[in-house]
């Protein structure tokens, strides 16, 4: 689980966390415009809704992020939309803590928001059906990164307690190597998937 619970980190982390997150979703929202409601509703809806589906790897479990994807598909809204689907998870299902909202946000939001540079660095501004297989292939790469930052992210902040959290921290990130790959291979064929048949998708 990439969910950080309440009373685990100093408050000065989680307060950090909430500064950043605040400071960016003001930015966002500033710049999300009618038309990008429907996108990122259906966004946000899938990845609330694939943090539901566990899967059992050995002593824990894991779920799909979609970060990655998430942030090649919205860009800066892609910050929002995980914003949203964390608050939902937390209230609905008890999935991380209230007060770690924010942090948990910055280690997922932020990551997606690399993807989205990673990705149009490697597709330039113009996505087209021509394109479809450099799109496929830095949307593959934007993916995988996504979650491995997520990753270093939330070990970095654990590793913050000493040594309490050790063990927990070398668990999630091994038991997570899998969803790496998975998410790299669904951004890439998902993204090459709608070059082809609706390239103005990608347009910010």
């Amino acid at each position: 689980m990439v969910h950080i619970s309440d009373g685990v980190l100093d408050p000065l982390l989680w307060e950090a966390g909430w500064a950043v997150t605040a400071i960016i979703l003001v930015y966002a929202l500033s710049k999300m415009k009618i038309e990008d409601v429907p996108r990122l509703s259906v966004i946000t809806a899938a990845v609330f809704v694939v943090s539901l589906v566990h899967i059992q790897m050995g002593p824990t479990s894991v779920h799909f992020i979609l970060n990655g994807f998430a942030g090649v598909m919205l860009g800066i809204l892609a910050y929002p939309c995980i914003f949203v689907a964390l608050v939902l998870q937390c209230f609905l299902f008890g999935f991380g803590g209230v007060t770690t909202i924010g942090i948990n946000t910055v280690n997922m939001g932020i990551p997606a928001l690399v993807a989205y540079l990673i990705f149009k660095s490697g597709t330039g501004p113009d996505i087209s059906s021509e394109t479809r297989k450099k799109a496929s292939l830095s949307g593959a790469i934007a993916g995988g990164i996504a979650v491995v930052l997520a990753l270093l992210f939330l070990a970095a902040e654990l590793l913050t307690t000493g040594e309490v959290f050790l063990e927990t921290t070398v668990l999630v990130v091994i038991t997570h190597i899998p969803i790496i790959a998975v998410e790299a291979i669904f951004t890439g064929v998902i993204v090459g998937f709608i070059a082809t048949v609706a390239p103005e998708m990608f347009r910010q």
